[in-house]
């Protein structure tokens, strides 16, 4: 198995209440304090499968200016989705699934791109979405994995999770090799440092299921040797070269 990341922005910031305002406040965090923004999305080559876990935004997104006190600023722009898609060495035809975290156009803007993907998200989010057709699969989560009570296995040692909180349907993917579990998490937390302080972020459908959801992976965390892989911060790419394991 391997896995690359797609990436999209670099040399961005969040701020601390951004980051970590979702429970306390924002007024309680230091507006000063910034942590290093990103967007990447993520590929995983099973051998049998080329997998894409979300799509990021559509060919011409412009993304909003660098402006100072801003909440979130992405970054430069480094491709557009399907240019750094391409870069990978992969052609849109080869990808079998599509796993998306949840609705939000950064994680699923391209999903029409593949032709051949079925495209598994869950209810809440297809639904709200407005997704219909064959490739579609509505997730359907009938077993457990480890600390999560509901999740799906879409591939050989790869899962799809019930993770709401972030979104009504909120998901996130785990994909086991060589004795690492890689945690594909979506927005559970936009920056590693956040998921380290055990906080939210601002943005979330529902606060008490984010909350519930944050507690479980950071138990799966320290229960399992696990590569965190974010998508709004350079963590998430560094990570995966590194193969760093994450720990609280």
């Amino acid at each position: 198995m391997e896995t690359k990341a797609i990436r999209m922005f670099d040399g961005g910031f969040m701020s601390q209440p951004f980051a970590f305002g979702g429970e306390e406040g924002k007024d309680q965090f230091d507006e000063q304090i910034i942590y290093r923004s990103s967007l990447q999305n993520f590929l995983i080559d099973t051998g049998s499968e080329v997998i894409l876990v979300d799509t990021g935004f559509r060919t011409g997104f412009a993304a909003p200016a660098k402006k100072l006190g801003a909440p979130l600023y992405m970054g430069e722009k480094v491709a557009d989705y399907m240019e750094a898609f391409a870069a990978t060495g992969y052609k849109p035809e080869q990808v079998t699934k599509i796993l998306i975290t949840h609705k939000h156009p950064d994680h699923s803007d391209c999903i029409n791109e593949f032709p051949h993907a079925k495209v598994y998200i869950a209810p809440e989010d297809a639904d709200a979405m407005k997704l219909e057709g064959e490739n579609i699969v509505r997730a359907q989560y009938g077993e457990t994995y480890k600390n999560f009570p509901k999740a799906q296995q879409v591939a050989d040692g790869i899962w799809f999770i019930e993770a709401k909180g972030h979104t009504k349907g909120n998901s996130i993917i785990i994909a086991e090799n060589d004795g690492l579990f890689y945690m594909f998490h979506g927005d559970v937390t936009y920056c590693d440092a956040a998921l380290k302080a055990n906080k939210l972020s601002i943005v979330f459908e529902d606060k008490d299921a984010a909350r519930q959801t944050l507690d479980r992976v950071r138990q799966f965390i320290k229960d399992n040797p696990t590569v965190y892989l974010s998508t709004h911060c350079p963590e998430g790419y560094e990570n995966l070269e590194m193969k760093r394991v994450m720990t609280l």
